[in-house]
């Protein structure tokens, strides 16, 4: 049960909430993160490893830059949450707000820096 609660204490946040509703579309690098949340890396690294260490996300580093994506849920409970999360975060205005900052971030600039 404990590992459920952290689970869902994982999504108490909302860094943490707007950084799953953006990997929803796909790997993200961490400057992206930091782009459209406008944190630094310091506290997005610490969101993620949050998110990594409750099963939300796996990570991979590419050269000097780390990229995350959703993880593959591995309990039936897993899966149905994410599901409701596809469903219902992108209606929220500041999630389509993101959104529409990571576009516009990806069309200027092409790779991290």
């Amino acid at each position: 049960m404990q590992t459920t609660a952290q689970f869902f204490k994982a999504l108490s946040e909302e860094p943490r909430l707007r950084i799953l509703a953006l990997l929803l579309n796909g790997e993200l690098c961490v400057c992206d993160l930091m782009a459209v949340l406008q944190l630094p890396q310091s506290t997005i690294s610490r969101h993620l490893a949050y998110l990594r260490n409750t099963g939300w996300v796996k990570g991979r580093r590419r050269e000097v830059w780390m990229y995350y994506r959703l993880a593959e849920m591995e309990t039936p409970l897993a899966r149905e949450l994410l599901e409701l999360l596809n469903r219902k975060l992108p209606e929220l205005p500041e999630i389509q707000q993101d959104n529409t900052k990571l576009q516009d971030f990806r069309r200027t600039n092409k790779q991290c820096a």
